[in-house]
């Protein structure tokens, strides 16, 4: 007896598939300059989070004789003025310090689509609930709370866990509200009316119709957030309201202060970790600016080679 034939996938048929989904992912972020300097700079500090520990040859609390050296061959980044390795800091650091920016990244970014998709969607009473949640949310001043909020937690609960509650509960209001906007302007589409009349559950509705073709802004968004957590992170941590004991790109400044490295001329105590900070910021800043250019047809600004391209096709 004959079996039946089963349809052949589009993988089945293409065994370089995911060969081509990287290639297209590799080809959408050199599409910019911007993109793809950020995107560099983003893949240097994980690769250095990852790999960076393997390089250092001591534990970053480790205690030496070579109190306050300047960079060395021994030390190429200095020691403090109990003797703890600099480079061990800043690599075992920066992988505390990516890991709470990038989480509370996504939970914000979480929040911002629950919130800002179902009351755009929605509307009526539903809108007006969460839209007074996002308000609420909206005028009060994250970083500031967050602060107080640390500033009264008890010490046994410092430190990454609760900066990145406090990050994740403070910074999504904004985001929620662009998406909400846009998800007004894409409720009454053909494509929505179409799926909704044809009997589709709303909440499919939202997470699969109308959020595909917001995920450029969400995607931004998520970038715009995960720098603001970065750097908030650093700062609760600076004031000293982290765990102190956890070697982090904060904790560094942190010590750095309170032991007047600046004023001791240890300039290797406070730059690497500042430059280290400012750098992803500004390479996470460059991403999110080229997202907005290629997903906007308004900011997209094409190659001179392609113009110069255009140039001879209407010459000729």
């Amino acid at each position: 007896m004959a079996t039946a034939l089963q349809p052949v996938t589009p993988e089945q048929q293409n065994p370089v598939a995911g060969i081509t989904i990287v290639h297209n992912i590799l080809k959408w972020l050199t599409s910019n300059w911007k993109m793809t300097t950020g995107t560099c700079i983003l893949v240097f500090f994980i690769l250095m989070a990852i790999f960076g520990p393997l390089l250092a040859h001591m534990s970053p609390t480790a205690f030496s004789n070579d109190l306050f050296q300047p960079p060395s061959a021994a030390h190429w980044l200095g020691t403090t003025s109990k003797g703890e390795d600099i480079f061990a800091q800043l690599v075992y650091g920066a992988r505390i310090s990516l890991l709470v920016g990038f989480i509370a990244a996504i939970g914000s970014t979480i929040l911002q689509i629950l919130f800002g998709l179902l009351s755009g969607y929605f509307g009526g009473l539903v809108d007006n609930i969460l839209s007074f949640v996002i308000n609420v949310f909206l005028i009060l001043p994250g970083l500031p709370l967050g602060i107080a909020i640390a500033s009264f937690a008890p010490n046994n609960i410092k430190g990454p866990i609760l900066i990145t509650i406090l990050l994740t509960f403070t910074s999504w209001s904004y985001g929620a509200r662009v998406l909400r906007a846009q998800t007004l302007s894409m409720r009454s589409r053909d494509f929505v009316e179409s799926a909704r009349s044809s009997g589709e559950w709303p909440l499919r509705i939202i997470f699969f119709e109308i959020l595909p073709n917001i995920i450029s802004v969400v995607a931004s968004s998520f970038v715009g957030t995960f720098v603001y957590t970065i750097g908030a992170d650093v700062a609760f941590e600076f004031l000293g309201l982290g765990n102190v004991s956890q070697s982090t790109w904060g904790t560094m400044l942190f010590w750095a202060q309170s032991q007047q490295a600046m004023l001791a001329g240890g300039w290797w105590w406070f730059i690497p970790p500042g430059v280290c900070v400012s750098l992803l910021c500004a390479g996470l800043a460059f991403l999110n600016n080229g997202i907005d250019e290629v997903a906007n047809p308004r900011l997209r600004v094409e190659s001179k080679r392609k113009l110069a391209r255009r140039k001879k096709e209407v010459v000729a």
